[in-house]
Parts: C-alpha cells; structure tokens; sequence
C-alpha cells in the first residue's frame, strides 16, 4: 500500500516546490511559526488551481491555545466556507474545550459547514489528556483524519502511542503522522507505527521534500 506525502506549505513557492519534490497533498497554512493559521483568500485559490494535488487549507484565526470564543468559531464557519469556494479539498483544524479535550460540539458545528469527511484534526489533539479518548471522540463525529505525533515533540518519540492509536482506530480513522519527520527518520516511523500518511514542512526546497518522499517509496 502506497504510504502518502503531506506537505504543511504557506506560500505557492513552497507548494510547487512541495509538489516537485513527491508531495501528494499540501497543506496551506499562514504564519507556520506559530503552528499555522488561516491562509488568505487569494492564496488557497492561487495553490488549489497551480499545485495540481489536493489542498487542505488551515481553519485557524490565531496562534496560541485552541479555546476559542463564539465570535471566532463563527469567524472560523466563515473561513470554512471561503476556503472551500477558494478551491480547497478540505480544511484542517481542531476546537479544545477548557480542560484541553476535543470540544465535541464546537468541532462538529465546524465539520458540518464543511462536510466531515473534509476535516483533518490537526495536533490540537497532541494537547489532549487522553489521545485514545480525542481519537474516539472524532470518530464519533464523522472526521476521518488526525495529525498528530502521539503526543510528544516529534513522531519519533512519539511512536509507541501513534502504533497504539493505528491499532485502536483501525480504517475508522487515518493516522497522519507529523513532528520532525524527516528523510533520515520517516521509514523509521512508518515501521514502528504502522501509519500510511506521514507529514512535514516544506520551506521552497524540493530536495527536502524529494528525499523524504524518496524515503517514504522506498518504505512501501
């Protein structure tokens, strides 16, 4: 089974560059820096209609937690449908609730403006207690996808969790795994977790991108 390349890109420089290297899907996001927002309008159209693969556009208004008010989940419906109309395949996000578990109604109000099944819940869910219990609750809305690396700073040090959440969602969730993957480490994850879809950035540079891909073919 083919194991698929995500690419977290925040320019069309970055998306083509991603798209040279093998990446099989971008995600476009704003200010990676701080863990990515909402891209602008224009943006999502220019890499939805130039890069030639799916794009999945970030739905988040700011940096910092994932507690949001009323005023920006309403803001966030709103990115939601701007994103999609813009070209975008599916949006990325993730709601918390104050003691930092998957805000279930909040999240499911967002997935259905968009349609559940173009939602990934991105590592908002790392922020979680109890990942079994956020993979569970995701599953019960209808996402299909989560972004995550087991919790811990990178998928590496997180793989004996990611192996665990695979074995518990089985085809009822997909696995994407992300944190420092890297071509020296991605067939490494991929052994150890089980994943079929691994994540990392792409700043401009193909050959990045091109040697994780070449990593990830050579892992299937």
């Amino acid at each position: 089974m083919k194991i698929l390349l995500e690419a977290a890109v925040e320019s069309l420089d970055d998306a083509l560059a991603a798209v040279a290297g093998g990446a099989d899907r971008l995600e476009l996001c704003a200010n990676l820096s701080v863990g990515g927002t909402t891209p602008a309008q224009a943006l999502i159209a220019d890499v939805a209609g130039g890069s030639g693969v799916p794009v999945l556009a970030m739905i988040r208004p700011r940096g910092g937690s994932f507690v949001y008010s009323a005023t920006e989940i309403d803001g966030m419906k709103r990115d939601v449908e701007m994103a999609l109309d813009s070209g975008a395949a599916g949006v990325v996000l993730g709601v918390l609730d104050e003691r930092n578990r998957v805000d279930v109604t909040l999240t499911q109000s967002l997935a259905k403006v968009a349609g559940a099944e173009r939602v990934t819940f991105h590592r908002a869910c790392d922020r979680t207690p109890d990942l079994g219990e956020a993979v569970d609750a995701l599953i019960s809305i209808g996402i299909p996808r989560v972004l995550t690396s087991g919790g811990a700073a990178t998928a590496i040090e997180g793989a004996a969790v990611l192996a665990a959440l695979v074995a518990r969602v089985g085809d009822r969730l997909c696995v994407l795994a992300g944190g420092g993957v890297r071509s020296s480490n991605v067939r490494e994850v991929i052994a150890r977790t089980g994943v079929r879809e691994v994540h990392a950035r792409c700043e401009r540079d193909a050959e990045r991108i091109r040697a994780i891909s070449d990593a990830v073919r050579g892992a299937t």
